[in-house]
């Protein structure tokens, strides 16, 4: 019996003392799935969105059709492109995944420091620099692909509601269909968010990360005041505004990625084109990213050697 509890004891303390054999990818990855449980925002934020934008426009197909049906005796109607409402959800969905990733990475390090958790995440077999990166991956990555899917079941969904109460009013859905280029429009609005909402203002993410690992305090205020300071010597200097404007370019992603049509609205597959060459040559892009490579080494210094605040 003795001997039976003396190796029971022995496994267990060897279970305990031994070190967790944990590749740099599964780090990472656990890293990611982390953040995706710590931040229920990224997802939440724009499913409730959408839910928003779909009653919204159910409610408008239904009107609409009211109307018609009130109106049968006109015309002429001056009526919007089928593909206007689903551009407006897009758009609003792009728009959220801004405000989300904006607010996440200002968080993103101060947080753990603030509520001290930080001692604990230290405590774990993760580098700091694993952290960082898995950190820096949610805007550039992550909250584009959560947007991109959330879009497509939203367009989906406006498609058949459209459809139903077509149906319903007696009117036929096939015009609908055949004038909707949906995978068209999913194509653009993915490389729209990975080159224009993800790479292009990637450096203001990691700025924001930085600052989020700096600050002791209020930190929006911080990563705001250097670049309001910065804009209004340029003003007073040289009553120029490049360096706003820069920061202003970068912000909505206003980026080299695409070229749009005189009569396009949103993201029209009919007449936007994609250029890709033009995005990778652009000048400003690699500049942005080798800024935002020295803003994530900065980062990964100060989370080794900041505490809790």
């Amino acid at each position: 019996m003795n001997t039976q509890s003396e190796t029971m004891t022995e496994s267990l303390q060897a279970r305990t003392a031994a070190p967790a054999n944990i590749s740099s990818n599964q780090a990472f990855l656990w890293s990611v799935r982390r953040e995706l449980w710590e931040n229920r925002s990224l997802y939440l934020a724009p499913l409730a969105v959408a839910a928003f934008a779909l009653i919204a426009f159910s409610l408008s197909s239904i009107l609409g059709i009211w109307q018609q049906q009130l109106r049968v005796a006109e015309s002429v109607h001056t009526l919007p492109g089928p593909e206007q409402p689903y551009d407006m959800a897009a758009g609003l969905l792009m728009g959220t995944s801004l405000i989300v990733s904006l607010f996440y990475c200002i968080d993103a390090l101060y947080g753990e420091r603030r509520d001290r958790s930080i001692l604990f995440w230290k405590s774990l077999p993760v580098s700091d620099l694993t952290t960082v990166l898995s950190k820096a991956c949610i805007p550039l990555l992550v909250v584009p692909l959560i947007t991109f899917l959330v879009t497509v079941a939203l367009q989906w969904l406006m498609l058949l509601v459209s459809s139903a109460v077509l149906l319903a009013s007696g009117q036929s859905a096939a015009t609908l269909w055949r004038s909707l280029p949906l995978a068209g429009m999913w194509l653009i609005l993915l490389y729209h968010l990975i080159t224009a909402h993800a790479i292009w203002p990637f450096p203001v993410y990691c700025w924001l990360l930085l600052v989020s690992a700096w600050a002791r305090r209020a930190p929006f205020l911080w990563a705001a005041l250097p670049l309001v300071a910065i804009a209004g010597v340029e003003g007073i200097i040289f009553r120029t505004s490049r360096f706003a404007g820069m920061i202003g370019r970068r912000f909505i992603g206003e980026a080299p990625a695409m070229t749009m049509g005189p009569n396009s609205v949103g993201l029209d597959p009919a007449t936007t084109h994609a250029t890709v060459g033009r995005y990778l040559g652009s000048l400003d892009l690699w500049v942005g990213l080798l800024i935002a490579a020295l803003f994530l080494a900065a980062t990964v210094r100060l989370r080794r050697d900041r505490g809790p605040v």
